[in-house]
């Protein structure tokens, strides 16, 4: 190492050792100097991100700094040790940015609606809330009482279960139930 980067390397050090001691003023000095430093690291090595995903990787080092912090040893440099912790946000981010990427599909425009118009009649067949509070009174009881708390007043599972006595999954079969007589209800109507 060149002497300026020993004496920065040192002066970080010591800035991480105060900062490990409760100084709240050396460590918030020590994070404005080296924020620059991790984001052009971050740049050269990650050139093909935009800006706002290297801006999440600087902030991911930044947290994880935040987090280890304790476990650096003020008598090792700090250079290799911030390294250490850039190099693994950045494999985490690489492993990131492949997951994502792999299941996105870009775009130039999105449709408003469905292209197939039966996706799009549903919504008018609801429309009238009358129509759909004579369907629902017309259910079993079971289906219009499990429709009404789980759907119109939305409560839980756990607390329509308490409420009823009847079992979360009986209720689950029950809402199914009742929004596909629903369905067919007021599909025949029209």
């Amino acid at each position: 190492m060149t002497t300026s980067v020993q004496d920065q390397n040192n002066r970080f050090s010591a800035m991480m050792k105060a900062a490990q001691a409760g100084d709240g003023h050396a460590y918030s000095r020590l994070l404005s100097e080296i924020t620059p430093r991790i984001r052009r690291i971050i740049q050269r090595k990650r050139a093909f991100q935009n800006v706002q995903d290297i801006e999440d990787l600087v902030q991911d080092v930044l947290l994880s700094l935040h987090s280890v912090r304790a476990t650096y040893d003020p008598q090792r440099p700090f250079f290799p040790w911030l390294l250490a912790i850039v190099r693994n946000r950045l494999a985490d981010g690489a492993r990131r940015y492949a997951r994502g990427s792999r299941n996105e599909i870009l775009v130039d425009e999105l449709p408003v609606t469905f292209a197939d118009e039966s996706a799009n009649i549903e919504k008018i067949l609801y429309r009238d809330p009358d129509q759909l509070k004579q369907a629902i009174e017309q259910l079993p009881r079971g289906q219009r009482e499990a429709i009404k708390m789980l759907k119109l007043k939305e409560m839980t599972l756990k607390e329509a279960s308490s409420q009823t006595g009847t079992s979360i999954s009986s209720l689950k079969v029950s809402v199914h139930r009742g929004i596909a007589a629903l369905r067919r209800s007021l599909g025949s109507k029209e």
